[in-house]
């Protein structure tokens, strides 16, 4: 059985992320993990600096974590009657969550962007960051709102964008999000995104002019590129549209996400485009800062 980790903070924030976990275990008949990193209570420190701990409140703290996580477990199971595990893990916080979603075998982590646990202790925001630069198994993350999470709500799903930048690199996304997007029945739409082609330096208060014959060569190119990905899935029966637009990447993936009304946004979080430009490094984190709906990151092996 296929597993969803999902990964929880202690608060509502983090809660967000479990309406589409469940929505996707339904889909595929499988289980839920929950998991909370447990940090050690050192209340002082010794004449040293190093941090004492006192076992007696750490013990109450980790008692108070785990009961945490078997009343979302209750609450899970209101709604839900799929297997469901808890695990307390210890830190750090990054490092573990990937450890353990590469032991128990998980195919997907689901998590909130950012939440808050305790004294309004930033948490997922820098957790999530350092996981989808860690981790072998993609990240969903989803963008939390205000108060308790609907956990019976039922995301809606039906239209993924997948960013491209014409590598191999970018496009080991596909598989992951092909897998998500059968559970649903997704459409896909597979955009290319291409800078404009410009000739001429800024002399004398002369500005560059745009290269047509070179820009045009570039968008057949891109066209081309992105009709040979949307012909190899509609050969695995699914619906997949091609695009391609010319300006500043971050600016047309959101455009084309919020005009197209995508669901979900999945991409590498690593790429290259000529002669070795990055591309979906530095883009991946803007779309996950700036995008309304969630997005699915997966880091491929060779740029881990």
């Amino acid at each position: 059985m296929q597993t969803i980790l999902v990964p929880l903070d202690g608060s509502p924030f983090g809660e967000h992320a479990l309406p589409l976990a469940l929505a996707l275990a339904r889909r595929g008949e499988m289980q839920i993990a929950l998991a909370h990193v447990h940090h050690l209570f050192a209340p002082s420190l010794a004449p040293a600096g190093a941090p004492v701990v006192d076992p007696r409140v750490d013990a109450l703290f980790r008692e108070e974590e785990a009961t945490y996580l078997a009343d979302v477990s209750h609450r899970i199971g209101k709604i839900w009657n799929g297997p469901v595990m808890m695990t307390l893990l210890e830190t750090p916080v990054a490092e573990a969550l990937c450890q353990h979603a590469e032991l128990i075998g998980a195919s997907l982590v689901v998590m909130s962007s950012h939440g808050r646990g305790g004294l309004a202790r930033a948490w997922l925001g820098s957790v999530a960051d350092r996981m989808i630069r860690r981790s072998a198994v993609p990240i969903l993350l989803v963008h939390p709102a205000d108060g308790t999470p609907d956990l019976a709500r039922e995301p809606r799903l039906g239209h993924i964008l997948v960013p491209l930048d014409g590598s191999a690199l970018a496009e080991q996304i596909l598989p992951h999000a092909t897998w998500l997007g059968r559970l649903v029945g997704a459409r896909y739409t597979l955009l290319r995104v291409i800078e404009p082609v410009m000739r001429g330096f800024l002399v004398n208060g002369v500005e560059p002019v745009v290269d047509v014959e070179a820009q045009e060569v570039a968008w057949q190119q891109a066209t081309d590129y992105v009709e040979r990905i949307a012909a190899r899935l509609h050969a695995e029966g699914l619906a997949a549209a091609p695009e391609v637009r010319v300006g500043r990447p971050i600016d047309e993936i959101l455009a084309c996400a919020a005009e197209g009304q995508a669901d979900l946004i999945a991409m590498s979080t690593h790429g290259h485009g000529g002669l070795t430009r990055l591309f979906l490094g530095s883009v991946t984190d803007k779309v996950l800062r700036s995008a309304s709906v969630p997005v699915l990151a997966f880091r491929p092996p060779e740029a881990r």
